[in-house]
């Protein structure tokens, strides 16, 4: 079977990160990467949302950066 080479530039913190993550699946990046490209085209497109954030989320946004109108979230033991 033929393949064909992908460069990429990423940054060695984002690749490292992924792939001690990759390591603990059991999976190469090259396999990590078919798997991309394979929802890509069954999917016929990007395999999960892209979307630009609604004013809400981003004032949520702007707000949380700045501490403001934060609301405590109340976890009990069982983490719901």
């Amino acid at each position: 079977m033929k393949t064909s080479i992908i460069n990429a530039r990423i940054k060695p913190e984002l690749k490292g990160d992924v792939e001690q993550i990759l390591l603990k699946l059991g999976i190469t990046t090259t396999q990590a990467i078919t798997m991309f490209f394979e929802q890509i085209r069954l999917n016929r497109g990007i395999p999960f949302s892209l979307q630009l954030p609604n004013e809400e989320t981003i004032q949520a946004m702007k707000d949380a950066r700045k501490n403001k109108d934060l609301t405590p979230l109340d976890i009990d033991d069982t983490g719901q």
